[in-house]
């Protein structure tokens, strides 16, 4: 692989891990409620590709279902758990949704798992647990637990990415605009203080908008795919693995997050099983859904 390469893959991590540190200042700090923010997000993203929602795919509704699920769904429980958890612990909970992929793809798919991969699942879940139970999670437990469903919402959606025949990209548009549908009456019907969010803090809240569309979900993404087209996904692949350990380096520099030991352990062991999964052959869905679920 080449240093450009490399750094294009450096550049894609640490885009992946500042956007939960950007997430969480957004529904956090600036107050934007969280259904919101993910619908305000959606709509920059299907503006910017409406070139691509042509032609209609064949399936729609499925097209735009497991877009849904990988995109706004996902998201909108994870600002909905960043409002109260801290950015490191969100990403050490996020590391849940690679073995929730394997457990999906054994019930849907028909995988099968010898003993590495369900060691590996073994300490991954292990490890977001042991952290999850640490004295310094306790307050924010219902954030965690958010995080954690928004993680097997997406991973749900990603085992059936490979039942539509839609480019990564214009699965992209379609979710984005499943993901506008499925918001816009959420946050009418259960937020409210949206516009007021807005008017307080508008250039920081575009500012928040513009990277977690533009730059995350269009730029970073699209790089991505190019390189697992240009390389064997054996060397991409592991990379990604950067990514929570660069949330919660973040997470304490940016955002002041208190990390303890239960955290680091938890985060160390559960990163060693998502590691032996993703490291591992599937025979049923492609390797890199593991670990990038979400749009």
């Amino acid at each position: 692989m080449s240093l450009r390469s490399l750094a294009i893959m450096m550049f894609c991590n640490i885009v992946w891990a500042l956007n939960v540190v950007v997430s969480k200042v957004a529904v956090g700090d600036l107050g934007m409620p969280p259904l919101a923010y993910a619908l305000l997000r959606s709509v920059i993203v299907a503006l910017a590709l409406i070139p691509l929602l042509r032609p209609i795919p064949a399936e729609l509704g499925k097209v735009m279902l497991i877009g849904l699920a990988i995109s706004g769904g996902s998201f909108a429980l994870l600002f909905m758990g960043l409002q109260t958890a801290s950015p490191s612990a969100a990403g050490v909970v996020s590391l849940s949704g690679a073995p929730m992929t394997v457990l999906f793809a054994i019930i849907f798919l028909g995988e099968r798992v010898r003993w590495r991969r369900g060691l590996g699942i073994a300490l991954a879940f292990g490890g977001v647990l042991f952290a999850m139970v640490g004295e310094s999670q306790l307050e924010t437990g219902p954030g965690l637990l958010l995080v954690f469903a928004g993680a097997v919402v997406g991973a749900l959606g990603s085992v059936f990415v490979k039942r539509i025949d839609v480019t990564s990209i214009r699965l992209q548009a379609w979710a984005a605009v499943a993901s506008v549908l499925a918001l816009l009456p959420l946050t009418v019907l259960m937020e409210q203080d949206q516009g007021a969010a807005l008017i307080a803090a508008p250039l920081e809240l575009a500012a928040c908008l513009f990277f977690a569309s533009i730059v995350v979900s269009i730029g970073a993404h699209t790089a991505y795919f190019r390189l697992l087209q240009d390389h064997d996904a054996n060397q991409i692949v592991p990379l990604t693995l950067l990514t929570p350990i660069l949330t919660i380096a973040f997470g304490a520099l940016l955002t002041g997050d208190a990390i303890g030991p239960r955290l680091l352990i938890g985060g160390a062991v559960a990163l060693v099983g998502v590691a032996i999964i993703v490291l591992r052959p599937s025979a049923t869905f492609t390797r890199w859904f593991l670990v990038r679920t979400r749009f």
